[in-house]
């Protein structure tokens, strides 16, 4: 029996429940692991609370796909992963089929990363969400290149520092968005060239002037909503809005043709476009990889809760103080 995360209904944080479950022996294609750390992100509060872009087939659920171990065993036909090894589990799969907030977990091969030598479990279940992403988006579907402008809104979130390390690394210039003055010191210090806190002042004037006035190659947008109008404005002809998130919870317009029809990619995107893309998530591994290596990346840890403090871990994740990643750890 292994303490596994389960929730009954949907609803906040006080949903979740720390149960003991049967975890049973991996199929083929699958690895189990004794999970060690567990990185907690926004897809899982929005799919416990009936917001995600799936809901939940059947209760009790589970959540979770980013993480941190051991293995333990492999299933039939899988390759390249023995009894011992350290390991981190990456998002390539729904939790309607697979969860990790559990001390024992099973999940596809295919969705199974070593991990980097000297980085311990917490480190190892703080890194590739946000960096997958990251990469993913703007390298893979952006193209971006050295001399480009990322405009970063939501920039202290693991994602969102992930993304300024990324544009560093690669020659372009970060521009953070923050909704208070209070994390502005924090996103310099991470890299970002400038920081616009949306909460005072002209936003779009702020971006331009540091810009020069001409704008950013690409707007990197985890809230969506009525803003988009906004980005898209600042966006040069060629550039592209990506969104990657939603959290404003509000509709979201297509502004081009408000703005006359100006030549602007807008798209969405979710870090599946990596995970489950052989290729690119092997390229986007050998990056992150790279970076962790020579020290232009490294993951960002806000907190971390005990397995059995999941509704306390949630309810932080839930309150925006965090500057960067929330992770679960499991005592042995």
């Amino acid at each position: 029996m292994a303490r596994t995360v389960l929730f009954r209904e949907l609803g906040g944080p006080e949903v979740l429940r720390v149960e003991d479950v049967a975890t049973g022996e991996p199929g083929p294609g699958e690895v189990r692991i004794r999970v060690e750390a567990i990185g907690v992100n926004r897809a899982e509060a929005l799919f416990r609370s009936g917001h995600y872009i799936e809901r939940p087939r059947s209760f009790p659920a589970r959540l979770g796909a980013e993480a941190a171990g051991v293995v333990e065993a492999v299933g039939a036909g899988v390759t390249g992963f023995t009894a011992g090894q350290p390991v981190s589990t990456v998002p390539a799969f729904s939790q309607n089929d697979y969860g990790v907030y559990a001390e024992q977990a099973i999940v596809p091969a295919a969705a199974v990363l070593h991990r980097p030598d000297g980085f311990g479990a917490v480190e190892g279940a703080a890194v590739w969400m946000p960096y997958l992403t990251a990469y993913g988006a703007l390298a893979e579907v952006c193209g971006m290149r050295p001399g480009d402008t990322v405009l970063i809104n939501a920039a202290s979130s693991s994602v969102g520092l992930a993304a300024i390390h990324v544009a560093d690394r690669m020659g372009a210039t970060p521009i953070a968005l923050t909704r208070t003055a209070a994390k502005k010191d924090a996103l310099l210090k991470e890299g970002a060239a400038a920081v616009v806190v949306t909460g005072t002042g002209d936003v779009a004037g702020s971006v331009r002037a540091a810009t020069g006035g001409r704008g950013v190659d690409i707007a990197f947008d985890a809230v969506a909503g009525s803003g988009v109008r906004e980005l898209a404005g600042l966006v040069v002809p060629g550039g592209t809005l990506l969104i990657y998130g939603a959290l404003s919870g509000e509709a979201t317009p297509y502004p081009a043709i408000d703005l006359g029809m100006p030549a602007l990619a807008m798209r969405t995107f979710l870090v599946f476009e990596t995970t489950t893309d052989p290729d690119r998530l092997r390229r986007a591994a050998a990056f992150v990889t790279s970076g962790l290596r020579s020290g232009a990346f490294r993951p960002v840890v806000s907190r971390t809760f005990g397995l059995d403090s999941v509704v306390e871990a949630h309810r932080y994740l839930e309150s925006g103080e965090q500057i960067g990643k929330i992770v679960l750890t499991v005592p042995r």
